[in-house]
């Protein structure tokens, strides 16, 4: 389980292929205090940590699933990708309940400049049922994108916008974000419980 609050913002240094999966070697500042078995969120997506390099780099495997679900397949060496460990159950939660399991992609649309902080516009295109489910947005609810937990504005029934405050936009890959990449999207999961025993008691 995670919270949303990225670590670091860190760099892959090599994409190698092994039938459909994908191996992701990253550096991160934090690599000597991990262990294999390990879990850390990618870019929102959950990975296990399946093996240690000295030069302060480890790996993890994408299967394809994850593949279809995700932007892990975009990234190629010298991209940065988001990182957040998963939550110490003694802190504070600072963004929300994050499990990173991502929903779906969705395509940046728009950026614009907000007197110092950027509006980002996401577009989505996501099955009507699965939107009955909880698989949406809600104005001023919470949405994980690329793994940064984030709260809602103009939500519509496939898009929202979302706005980056400078720390954020220093401290993430929101830095290279541009009209047309794809990132990752994971819905609330309380929006989903709540959706899902609202069909049942019908």
């Amino acid at each position: 389980m995670f919270s949303g609050i990225v670590e670091e913002a860190a760099t892959v240094t090599a994409v190698t292929h092994n039938e459909s999966n994908v191996n992701l070697r990253v550096k991160c500042s934090f690599a000597d205090k991990l262990r294999i078995d390990q879990s850390v969120a990618h870019n929102g997506v959950c990975l296990t940590v399946v093996a240690l390099h000295p030069d302060s780099t480890y790996e993890v495997t994408a299967i394809r699933e994850t593949l279809e679900r995700s932007n892990l397949g975009d990234l190629q060496p010298g991209d940065l990708v988001n990182l957040e460990r998963s939550m110490m159950m003694n802190g504070r939660l600072d963004g929300h309940i994050v499990q990173g399991h991502v929903d779906c992609t969705a395509v940046c649309t728009e950026i614009e400049d907000a007197d110092g902080s950027r509006y980002f516009k996401f577009v989505y295109d996501i099955d009507p049922a699965m939107i009955a489910k909880g698989y949406m947005t809600v104005e001023k609810g919470s949405v994980t994108v690329n793994g940064v937990s984030l709260t809602v504005c103009d939500s519509e029934m496939r898009s929202f916008r979302v706005a980056i405050i400078p720390f954020t936009l220093e401290h993430t890959n929101f830095c290279n974000i541009k009209v047309g990449d794809r990132v990752n999207l994971e819905f609330d999961i309380i929006g989903k419980y709540l959706a899902r025993l609202s069909e049942l008691s019908r």
